[in-house]
């Protein structure tokens, strides 16, 4: 197996994620993979998932994962919890949209969306967005916690046997402790956007 580039949190900062694809080079048995949280609170939501379905038809291996912000859009569309979606900056999105000619998220977009991973598992690693209730075995855990967990996860001892990365929580720089490494470096509040090649544990960062 190659390395695998792991990207935290999005959130529509498509300047950062053109900056940080050109930090490394993808080899062909390498895994490029999101930990969800692609729209919302920046300008260039739309762009954001163009970008990341134009890898997936260009590399081998593209890993995404569903973060809170996606399942609030999914929400926000069947007509629930719009007061969520609109607080936690889903107007980004939808401005976003709309200068794309679009009112609703194109088929491609959509299906997008409803494929997202909750996880993915290697056998040295575990990436999820927001983490895992502790004493909970991975297989049984909620997805509610696996999109919106915070400091009960981080803050637990490590029970699982293999590393954890995640995003949602965001620190001004990587989290590293106890088995775990954490990944949002707040890319839409004026901090980095941030990738972790694995197993070497480099750090890739973009700024605006």
């Amino acid at each position: 197996m190659g390395k695998i580039y792991a990207i935290g949190d999005l959130h529509g900062c498509f300047s950062h994620l053109n900056s940080l694809l050109n930090k490394f080079t993808i080899g062909q048995n390498d895994t490029l993979l999101f930990l969800g949280d692609y729209i919302d609170r920046g300008p260039d939501s739309y762009e954001v998932v163009e970008t990341i379905l134009r890898l997936r038809n260009k590399l081998a291996s593209v890993i995404c994962l569903k973060g809170n912000h996606e399942q609030m859009y999914l929400d926000f569309l069947r007509g629930t919890d719009q007061d969520l979606f609109f607080s936690n900056g889903g107007n980004h999105t939808l401005r976003s949209y709309k200068k794309n000619g679009c009112e609703y998220p194109p088929p491609e977009h959509m299906r997008f969306f409803l494929s997202l991973k909750l996880y993915y598992e290697t056998e040295d690693f575990i990436f999820v967005h927001a983490g895992l209730h502790p004493n909970v075995p991975l297989q049984n855990q909620n997805p509610k916690d696996m999109l919106w967990i915070r400091s009960q996860f981080y803050r637990s001892p490590n029970i699982w046997n293999k590393t954890i990365v995640f995003g949602h929580t965001h620190f001004s720089e990587p989290y590293i402790r106890d088995g775990k490494i954490g990944i949002d470096t707040g890319a839409c509040t004026g901090g980095a956007l941030t990738c972790v090649e694995l197993p070497g544990m480099i750090f890739y960062h973009a700024t605006i």
